[in-house]
């Protein structure tokens, strides 16, 4: 196997509702904020980014399928417990983190203080140092479902290695 081939990129991206009301989990932590995000398992948007991309790298099958939003097992599940679980299939595949790089699109709060914590907190529910983790924030700017506050977004792409 050449260097390429034991190269590859994944991709995740999720979205979920905003609605009035704490506490806000994102990237695995509790952040202190009057909203929420809404969805099947606890909605943390980050972590189901990261999740799909570590999983569409590996050239595993999606979140969804592995963890349908259809099963009451999945309700209100702890998204660090899905990711640690796509974690285990992705390194039993034979893959591990080179890097990731993460973007979180809300319009509030600001994740400039949260930055650390949420990198920190990624990197151990990955078991991978917290250089090999990016976490960014953008808001809107007031425009579309995003800067109205409607919706939260996220997207990652990841970098394994064999």
């Amino acid at each position: 196997m050449n260097a390429i081939q034991g190269l590859r990129v994944g991709l995740g991206m999720d979205s979920h509702r905003i609605a009035s009301g704490g506490p806000l989990i994102l990237g695995g932590i509790k952040l202190d904020a009057d909203m929420h995000l809404v969805g099947h398992s606890d909605a943390d948007v980050l972590l189901h980014a990261i999740t799909d991309a570590v999983l569409s790298a590996a050239g595993l099958p999606d979140i969804g399928q592995i963890f349908p939003n259809t099963s009451d097992e999945n309700k209100g599940r702890d998204s660090g417990e899905m990711l640690a679980q796509a974690m285990d299939l992705v390194r039993e595949n034979g893959w591990s983190i080179l890097n990731l790089d993460c973007v979180v699109q809300m319009e509030r709060p600001k994740l400039s203080p949260y930055k650390g914590l949420l990198k920190q907190r990624i990197a151990e529910l990955l078991r991978i140092d917290i250089s090999q983790v990016s976490v960014k924030g953008k808001t809107g700017e007031g425009v579309g479902e995003i800067g109205r506050s409607e919706l939260a977004a996220a997207t990652c792409v990841v970098l394994l290695y064999k």
